[in-house]
Formats: structure tokens, C-alpha cells, sequence
């Protein structure tokens, strides 16, 4: 061979060998989206008693990220076909501020994810589907640990369709950011995480929720206080007319509370206020207006007449394997409320971690 064809032959391949690469990127960026799409559309329908499905995948090697486009998630034997995930995008990514730090980490950004929690699809045929098994597989489909979230223009609903009208009990316009969910910086503190989140209630009512947590634990610890605020009252008619045969005419709703875990141990409260509350509408008939004036009756004798509120102060205490609600403090919330001091319309902060820290040691050395 002479000297120039070895010449031609190695300028050949010289420029062979890139372009062979250059191609077999493009073929599979071309091919990953549908390799990823059904590999997710795999996942889901391995989840028992659930079905799901996903309409399509976008891949941004660039970001080191893929978008997940219109998830949803249902149970097989739901009776509506209201999905009770659908989540419309979903944005997972390399954190690369986190690299820095030597952590190869996850951040998800979700734009209107709705779960609805429908009360007949989810009691459909008997045994419910264990929440591990879709919770489980919802994380298997990101690669690595989520160290960051970001939910924007969120929706959380429990309805229960055979209810006369349609309970729809919701919160809209959600938008949450969880922070340093993997620990990845603040190492020493007991709770490491923030979490923030502000949403639109039933009647146009304002939910803000602040907190710390650890989800690095089997059992996350966390220290979270929420309020509803300025909540129309006759948002709940369709509640309390199922479960109570009474409703509003008029009057505002607040709910106050606070939550601290501490090594699996709960201890909280939850705060409910109706302020300026009116019931019987004029269009009632007499036995659902004789049944009201019964309620308000008592209304009238528990509330606080000086504000003109009735509330009640709900403690939440014990094991979360075991959580419960204490009937007779509740009681004597409700005629403290009316007759020595009327609850303020703010979170009261008298619940910490350290209370939750205490009663869990408390329970430890009990158990020795």
C-alpha cells in the first residue's frame, strides 16, 4: 500500500469515528424519549391494585433532566374516572449546586398536579391498595435521591360523589417549596428541611403552612403550624348538611394548628373557629329549620358572646401508628371557648419539637 493511501485512509476514519459518535447520539436522543416513556408507562402498571399511564417524555440532556408530560394514576377498580393523580408536568432534574458539595441529588418542579381523593372509588371492592406500593413506584422513577420540591398552581381534593349535593372539600392555587429534603446542607440541624406552602381554601379562604422537617428518618420528624383564614362559612353547607342536617347562612371559618414529630411521636392540636356564624336559611323546610334552631340553640350557649365565635381546641397526641383525637378535652375546649377565654384567631405556638422530643424519650424509658 503506498503512502498515500495510508494517508487517505487514516483521514477517513479520522473523520468516520466522530461522525460515527455524533450519529449515535443523535439516534439515541432521538429513541431515549420513547425507551423513558416506556419505562415509566412499565412502572405504573406494576403498581398493584393502581393504573396508570403517561402521555409522553422530553429529554433535556443539556440540564441533565427529563419532563414528564399529562401522569395519571387511578385505582382499577374506581367506579368514576376522576384520576386520583394526574399530575400535567413534571420536571426532574440534576441539582448541580449540589455537586458542589460532592451529592448527586434530585430536584422535582410540578406544574398543577391534582390528587383527588374520591371516598367510593378509594373504598371500591374492599381491600384498598396499600399507599407503599404506588408511593414506592412514584419515587422509582426518579433516578436519584429528591432533594428539592417545587409545586406550582396545585390542587388537593376529597370528594364524595353519592353525597347529596357532591362533597368537593379542596385546596387550590397550591404552591409549596420543600428545601433540602436530602440533608445536603445544614447537616447539624435536628430538622434540616423547610417546607412553605400557601393555597386558596373552600370560601375563598387563605392556607399558609411553615415548617422544619428530616426526611432523612424512617419516621420524619418535623415541626409544621397552618392556618386557614377568612374562609366563607356556607362553603361548608354541603359537609355539615350530609354528616349534620344543618348549614350556614352566613359567617366565616378559620382553622388554626400546629404538628411536632419527634421520633414517631406525635403531639399537636387543631384550632376550629366560626365566627359570626348564622344558621337557617329562610328556605328550609320546618323540620330542617325546627333541627338548626335545636343546633343554634346550643351554638348560642358555647359560643364566646363577646367575639361572637364558636371554637374548640382539638389535641392530637401518641404513636402515629395510633393517633387519635381526646374526646373530653375537646369538650372542655368548647365551654372554656364560652365562658372563661375566647380563642384568639391566630396559631398559638404552645406546641414545639422539644414537647414532641420529651414525650418520645418519656415513652422509651417506660418501654425499658
Amino acid at each position: 500500500m503506498s503512502k498515500n493511501k495510508r494517508k487517505r485512509g487514516y483521514k477517513k476514519k479520522r473523520f468516520l469515528i466522530p461522525l460515527g459518535i455524533i450519529v449515535f447520539l443523535i439516534v439515541l436522543r432521538l429513541f431515549m424519549p420513547v425507551l423513558v416513556k416506556n419505562y415509566v408507562n412499565g412502572v405504573l402498571a406494576d403498581i398493584p391494585g393502581f393504573y396508570g399511564h403517561v402521555d409522553g417524555i422530553d429529554i433535556d440532556l443539556y440540564r441533565g433532566a427529563y419532563v414528564i408530560e399529562n401522569m395519571t394514576l387511578n385505582k382499577v377498580e374506581a367506579g368514576s374516572e376522576v384520576p386520583f393523580l394526574d399530575f400535567e408536568k413534571t420536571d426532574i432534574s440534576i441539582e448541580w449546586n449540589a455537586l458542589v458539595k460532592g451529592r448527586i441529588v434530585s430536584e422535582i418542579e410540578m406544574n398543577r398536579p391534582k390528587v383527588i381523593y374520591v371516598l367510593e372509588d378509594q373504598q371500591e371492592g374492599g381491600t384498598a391498595p396499600e399507599a407503599d406500593d404506588w408511593t414506592k413506584a412514584l419515587t422509582d422513577l426518579v433516578p436519584i435521591s429528591i432533594n428539592n420540591l417545587q409545586i406550582t398552581d396545585g390542587t388537593v381534593a376529597f370528594v364524595q360523589i353519592e353525597a347529596d349535593p357532591t362533597i368537593d372539600l379542596n385546596l387550590k392555587n397550591l404552591n409549596l417549596n420543600a428545601t433540602n429534603l436530602r440533608n445536603v446542607v445544614q447537616k447539624k440541624r435536628t430538622l434540616p428541611s423547610d417546607i412553605h406552602a400557601t393555597a386558596t381554601s373552600i370560601g375563598q379562604g387563605d392556607l399558609v403552612l411553615d415548617g422544619k422537617m428530616n426526611l432523612v428518618k424512617e419516621v420524619p420528624d418535623m415541626d409544621i403550624a397552618f392556618s386557614v383564614t377568612d374562609a366563607d362559612a356556607k362553603a361548608l353547607n354541603d359537609f355539615t348538611k350530609y354528616y349534620a342536617e344543618i348549614d350556614f347562612e352566613s359567617g366565616t371559618f378559620e382553622v388554626f394548628g400546629e404538628i411536632a414529630i419527634a421520633d414517631g411521636f406525635l403531639k399537636g392540636s387543631i384550632k376550629p373557629i366560626i365566627k359570626n356564624g348564622k344558621l337557617v336559611g329562610k328556605e328550609d323546610g320546618f323540620l330542617e329549620t325546627l333541627w338548626e334552631g335545636f343546633v343554634g340553640f346550643f351554638k348560642f350557649v358555647l359560643k364566646n358572646q363577646k367575639n361572637n365565635t364558636l371554637a374548640t381546641k382539638v389535641p392530637l397526641e401518641g404513636n402515629l401508628n395510633n393517633l387519635g383525637t381526646k374526646t373530653w378535652p375537646t369538650v372542655t375546649n368548647i365551654f372554656k371557648n364560652a365562658w372563661v377565654k375566647a380563642y384568639k384567631g391566630v396559631v398559638d405556638n404552645d406546641i414545639s419539637f422539644e414537647d414532641a422530643e420529651k414525650e418520645a424519650d418519656g415513652k422509651k424509658q417506660k418501654a425499658k
